[in-house]
C-alpha cells in the first residue's frame, strides 16, 4: 500500500488529481507519469489473487526497465518516464526504492513490523515518491529532500491509520509491534489485533508521529518559495484533515470510513491554486 491513491488514473475527485491540476502542463504531465509508474507497481503488490512468484517477476521486469531507461534503451512500459527523467533530472535510485518497497509487500505480508522496518517501508513507498515529486515541483535539493522525508512519512502513516481494515483483508498489519506491545496486544494477526478494544492505544503513537512529520513539513514549506510548494501544501492540508478526523473518531471497531471532506479539497484548491 503506497501513498499513491487508488485507480489506474487519479480519480477526478481525489486530492491528488486536484493538486496536480494547479501545476503548469509540463510539470503536471511529469507528475502524472510518476503517478502511472507508482500505480502500476502498487497494483502488482496489491494483486491478492496473483501468484507471489509472478508478482515478484513483474516487479523485477519494472526494475530492469528502469535500469534500461537510464541507459538510453527503450522500454514500452517505462516510455512515459523518459521525458520527465530528462526534464527534471529524476534520480534512478528513487524509482528503484519504490519498487523495493512494493517488493516488501509481495515477498511476505507485512504484519506488525518493527519501527525500523516500518520507517524503511515508508521511505521506499512514500518518501521516495516525494523525492521524485519535489524535483518536478522545482524545490532546491536540501529542503526538497527534507520535505520528501517528512511529508512522505506523514502521508503514509495517515494512509496506514485510515486503511486498517482494507490492509487486514490483504493479510497485512502495518502497526509496529512496539506499539501493539505497548497497548498490551500480543497477537500479530491483523483481524485479531484490530478487534481488540485497546487498539486505540496502539494507533495513537503512529498518529502522534504523523502529526510531528506534518508539523516539520509545514516548517520546511514555510521557508520555500510559494510556487514550489503549492501542491505539497495542498496535499498536507487535505491529509492532515483526514488524520484529525481519524484521531477524533478513534480506531476501535466498528471503524467508520473517513475521507477528506469535499469542501476541504475545494478550499485547498482555492487557497493554493491561486498563489
Amino acid at each position: 500500500m503506497s501513498v499513491v491513491e487508488t485507480g489506474a488514473q487519479p480519480a477526478a475527485g481525489s486530492s491528488f488529481y486536484a493538486a496536480m491540476r494547479i501545476l503548469p502542463r509540463e510539470r503536471r504531465d511529469a507528475m502524472l507519469a510518476i503517478y502511472g509508474f507508482c500505480r502500476a507497481v502498487d497494483d502488482i503488490a496489491d494483486d491478492a489473487q496473483g501468484d507471489r512468484a509472478d508478482r515478484l517477476r513483474a516487479l523485477e521486469t519494472w526494475r530492469e526497465d528502469i535500469e534500461a531507461t537510464y541507459r538510453g534503451l527503450s522500454s514500452p512500459q517505462a516510455a512515459g518516464l523518459i521525458e520527465p527523467i530528462a526534464a527534471f533530472n529524476l534520480d534512478k535510485a528513487d524509482f528503484i526504492a519504490v519498487i523495493d518497497g512494493m517488493e516488501m509487500d509481495v515477498r511476505q505480508s507485512i504484519c506488525a513490523p518493527s519501527l525500523a522496518v516500518l520507517d524503511l517501508y515508508c521511505d521506499r513507498v512514500a518518501s521516495a515518491v516525494g523525492r521524485l515529486s519535489v524535483r518536478v515541483f522545482g524545490l532546491p535539493q536540501r529542503p526538497g529532500v527534507a520535505l520528501a522525508h517528512h511529508l512522505g512519512r506523514a502521508l503514509q502513516l495517515t494512509n496506514i491509520l485510515r486503511d486498517l481494515d482494507e490492509d487486514a483483508a490483504l493479510g497485512r498489519l502495518y502497526l509496529p509491534w512496539e506499539s501493539l506491545a505497548g497497548a498490551g496486544i500480543r497477537t500479530h494477526d491483523p483481524a485479531e489485533a484490530l478487534a481488540r478494544p485497546n487498539i486505540n492505544l496502539a494507533c495513537a503513537p503512529l498518529a502522534a508521529s504523523a502529526k510531528r512529520h506534518f508539523q516539520e513539513a509545514h516548517r520546511i514549506m514555510g521557508s520555500c518559495r510559494r510556487r514550489t510548494v503549492r501542491c505539497p501544501r495542498m496535499m498536507a492540508e487535505v491529509y492532515e484533515s483526514i488524520l484529525d478526523r481519524l484521531s477524533a473518531r478513534g480506531w476501535s471497531a466498528p471503524r467508520r470510513k473517513v475521507h477528506a471532506p469535499k469542501h476541504k479539497i475545494l478550499f485547498a484548491i482555492l487557497r493554493h491554486g491561486l498563489i
